[in-house]
């Protein structure tokens, strides 16, 4: 398969992107989250191209603007949506076959497609780990503050291992810090404003929509507190959306398994395209 560089203008910047080949009427289109440049953690995102690529579906990955080689400001998650449809619109002038767009991300990359992803022409929608976290300043630097029902999920993990009694008793755990844990699992959720952004994006999604969740990490319990909430109950009924988990805790599916599971699950949403 071919891989090509190439730059993409958008408004006041230029988007680094690459393309993997691909002959079939189905393409993906990779959106990095955080601040992450479009190779990846350790050249994830490359390698997972290219797995994807060499079924014979186009790949595309950018870097976002401000981002590793791309120029212009970086607008945060929230300001990416001229790159989401440059990005699109790119893909395809470049492989004009090209019938249906699917956009995979993660993190606040998946809340970020959920978002914008209507306006720029995507057909169909892979989110993993979606971000609904409020920070005041969005910047990678803050600590988010964990949800009342993420804090309640992972309490609950450990009281289920017998274990957890044993390193107790020993010393192994700090009892203190489980009693403050403990007493932010009891207090009442609040719901963020950016989940129910989330809510009323997803709420509008016709296209089919897989949301992939490593269920032990901290970024996808928050989401499962929100989605299990009463704001989502009409979200939940979507035909459109399926929701899916692995017993994980690696946010960027690291370990082997994980990326294979990642991967088959990419494949398949592209086939069903």
């Amino acid at each position: 398969m071919t891989r090509s560089f190439h730059q993409i203008d958008c408004e006041n910047g230029m988007l680094a992107a690459t393309l993997d080949g691909g002959t079939g009427p189905t393409a993906l289109l990779i959106v990095s989250g955080g601040n992450e440049i479009r190779s990846g953690a350790h050249s994830g995102m490359a390698r997972l191209a290219l797995r994807i690529s060499e079924q014979d579906f186009p790949v595309l990955r950018y870097d976002r603007r401000g981002i590793g080689e791309s120029s212009g400001d970086n607008q945060d998650f929230l300001g990416s949506a001229e790159e989401i449809a440059a990005a699109v619109k790119f893909l395809r002038q470049e492989r004009p076959h090209v019938k249906s767009v699917i956009a995979f991300g993660n993190c606040d990359a998946a809340t970020a497609l959920a978002l914008f992803g209507p306006a720029a022409g995507i057909n169909g929608y892979i989110l993993a780990n979606p971000w609904v976290f409020e920070t005041s300043n969005e910047t990678d630097t803050e600590e988010p503050t964990m949800s009342a029902g993420a804090i309640r999920s992972r309490y609950w993990d450990r009281i289920k291992n017998p274990r957890t009694i044993i390193d107790l008793l020993s010393g192994k755990i700090d009892f203190g810090k489980l009693l403050k844990g403990l007493k932010q699992a009891a207090r009442s959720e609040e719901t963020s404003a950016l989940s129910l952004q989330l809510r009323d994006a997803l709420s509008g999604l016709d296209e089919n929509t897989y949301i992939l969740l490593a269920k032990r990490d901290t970024t996808a319990r928050a989401f499962l507190a929100v989605w299990n909430s009463p704001d989502f109950e009409s979200v939940r009924r979507k035909s459109a959306i399926t929701v899916e988990t692995l017993d994980s805790a690696s946010h960027s599916f690291a370990d082997e398994a994980a990326k294979n599971w990642l991967t088959e699950k990419l494949l398949e949403a592209l086939r069903a395209a």
